[in-house]
């Protein structure tokens, strides 16, 4: 549609310009010419709005950046074919710029050559592609160098601070006849420098993603949410990171709810009006723990992606109980009958619970097993030496559960 669009417009160019070239042939009496300058400004107004308008990112970066890690981006010109922009193939450059510095830029301020750092390999020239008709720039070897962090404030970590890439570049039109100067900026990136600072980096982008107001200054969000707008980012964030149709439901949603709010509640509705705070999601540690309720999830999501997405998605794993939850659902079950949930007191652990003498209402609850003991033995293997161990909550026999895995 931009295309032709483009093509339209430029049409209109050409007959204004044919019209003023007869109009200097052949004097037409009253204000012809004069109209005819008004419509070529106009005319060319308006192609400068579509060539700015239509400079778009194809290829976001990694919205958490690592220095000294490679990564790619795809910026593309919607009207380029039309345009034969491609005749005087354009260089556009990548540079990375702080959150104050995009504010000015979209303030037409001057931040001329100013940037957060430096990125290798970040000019580009522009490739037409015959067969899709295409005019776009492939960044395939960035790599940011080093980083220039602003002053933080109070609180603030270098995990919430925000930067973004900026691509720019100049395209000429109709044989040099219209120059055209073009930005565009990318998602706002956050960089790390070491692995362990990613699911910090994680929620700045995940909170940045699902709660900013179209049309905001870079790159403001709120500082309160309501729970429920948190549950469908969490749960779409679960379901992308685990790959699995099977998302979080009411229950886990409650038990999440009890976990954050430390709460005993156990009905959805009770929540549906209470806020939730930027601090209370990854800044403040849970009740009693070492660890925030984010780092808490996301530890949940990286064990179900790296070893249990199978069991996960055959229901075998209950996960969101907590002990007394466990207790309380085995008490009535045979003996031998287990479940398999989240560890409390250890990120992305997975702990066993079961009843083991229905005279005595006996229940263990094992050590948890974590990403480290995964990567060693599988969870199936694991739980196939446990002979004692005979039904998978609410009965289901655990060898006609787990045995293809074993």
């Amino acid at each position: 549609r931009c295309e032709k669009l483009a093509e339209i417009i430029w049409q209109n160019r050409q007959q204004i310009r044919r019209a003023e070239h007869l109009c200097q042939q052949l004097p037409i009496p009253g204000p012809v010419e004069e109209m005819l300058s008004e419509l070529n400004g106009t005319i060319t107004d308006i192609i400068s709005a579509l060539v700015t308008s239509t400079f778009i990112i194809e290829k976001q970066p990694p919205q958490v950046l690592k220095t000294q890690t490679k990564f790619e981006a795809t910026v593309r010109l919607l009207v380029g074919g039309k345009l034969n922009v491609h005749m005087n193939p354009p260089q556009v450059k990548a540079t990375i710029i702080s959150e104050q510095q995009a504010k000015a830029l979209l303030k037409n301020e001057s931040t001329r050559n100013e940037s957060s750092g430096e990125i290798l390999n970040n000019c580009c020239v522009m490739e037409y592609h015959q067969a899709t008709g295409t005019l776009s720039a492939h960044f395939r070897n960035m790599s940011l160098k080093r980083i220039k962090r602003s002053d933080r404030r109070g609180a603030e970590s270098v995990t919430e601070e925000k930067f973004t890439i900026l691509f720019e570049s100049q395209f000429s039109v109709g044989g040099n006849e219209l120059v055209f100067q073009v930005k565009t900026l990318s998602l706002p990136v956050v960089v790390i420098v070491h692995g362990s600072q990613d699911n910090n980096a994680t929620a700045t982008v995940l909170w940045d993603n699902a709660f900013a107001e179209p049309g905001r200054v870079p790159f403001a969000v709120p500082d309160k949410v309501q729970w429920p707008q948190l549950c469908e980012a969490l749960n779409m964030k679960f379901k992308a990171e685990v790959q699995s149709s099977r998302g979080l439901t009411k229950e886990n949603l409650v038990f999440l709810a009890q976990k954050l709010f430390n709460s005993t509640s156990s009905h959805l509705e009770d929540y549906s009006s209470t806020t939730v705070s930027w601090s209370q999601f990854n800044r403040e540690n849970l009740p009693g723990r070492n660890y925030t309720f984010w780092q808490w999830f996301d530890g949940v999501m990286e064990v179900l992606k790296k070893h249990l997405k199978p069991h996960w998605n055959d229901g075998a794993i209950l996960g969101f109980v907590n002990k007394q939850q466990a207790h309380d659902l085995l008490i009535n079950k045979p003996d031998g009958t287990f479940l398999l949930r989240f560890s409390d007191s250890e990120i992305g652990g997975i702990t066993i619970a079961w009843k083991f003498d229905s005279s005595e209402r006996m229940f263990w609850n094992l050590m948890p097993f974590t990403t480290r003991d995964f990567s060693i033995r599988s969870l199936a293997d694991r739980l196939g030496d446990l002979s004692y161990l005979i039904y998978v909550f609410p009965d289901r026999p655990k060898d006609e559960v787990f045995s293809k895995y074993y």
